[in-house]
């Protein structure tokens, strides 16, 4: 297990210094769930904070974002993804990130598992993911559920305005700005998945 904090993490992303306190409050004062994964493309409390703005301005350069939040257990993998832009993660609690690189995607956009890395996010740290970092849901700690809040630009994650055709990378395109590689074991095929990952479902 390695740290963000560790230098090989740099190939992924980079960690920033950010006052991440009030939105580790108000994200704790959620209500908490018992199962699954929760995910939440925009929330409004987030929204509202101070931070929202300065992150939209001196970020993502003004481009209009969203404050989401994911939450509760996991510890596989499942999938991985990719967005054509950065993506921001808070930890709200210490989470583990299973982390890959699109420039290692086989030409048919398969991808094989082995090739990832995993790393934990301590609590309160804040993370940017850089656009070519293959990544999905965090895993929880010592079996722990997980808290982490996400900002991307507005409408990723959301529903596609059309059907996106079988062929090429756009196989791979599973929601707004989102394009998905799902393992076999993950059921994500029976919601219209591309199913590539080749290896084991990494777990913690």
């Amino acid at each position: 297990m390695k740290s963000v904090h560790d230098i090989e993490f740099k190939q992924y992303g980079r960690v920033l210094d950010v006052d991440t306190a009030e939105f580790v409050a108000t994200m704790k004062a959620k209500e908490a769930i018992k199962e699954g994964v929760v995910y939440e493309p925009s929330d409004a409390d987030l929204e509202a904070l101070p931070l929202f703005k300065q992150m939209q301005d001196e970020v993502y350069g003004g481009l209009e974002v969203e404050f989401g939040f994911c939450r509760g257990y996991n510890n596989k993998l499942n999938a991985v993804e990719y967005h054509r832009n950065s993506e921001i993660n808070i930890a709200v609690t210490d989470m583990i990130l299973i982390l890959g690189m699109q420039q290692d995607m086989n030409s048919d956009f398969t991808y094989e598992t082995s090739k990832m890395e995993a790393f934990l996010v301590p609590a309160g740290t804040t993370v940017e993911l850089y656009a070519t970092t293959l990544h999905y849901a965090p895993c929880g700690v010592s079996g722990n559920g997980f808290k982490d809040i996400i900002i991307l630009p507005r409408d990723t994650n959301t529903d596609l305005d059309n059907v996106p055709s079988k062929n090429g990378e756009e196989a791979l395109l599973f929601a707004k700005n989102k394009w998905l590689i799902g393992h076999k074991e993950s059921g994500l095929e029976s919601d219209g998945a591309f199913i590539g990952l080749i290896g084991e479902n990494l777990s913690v």
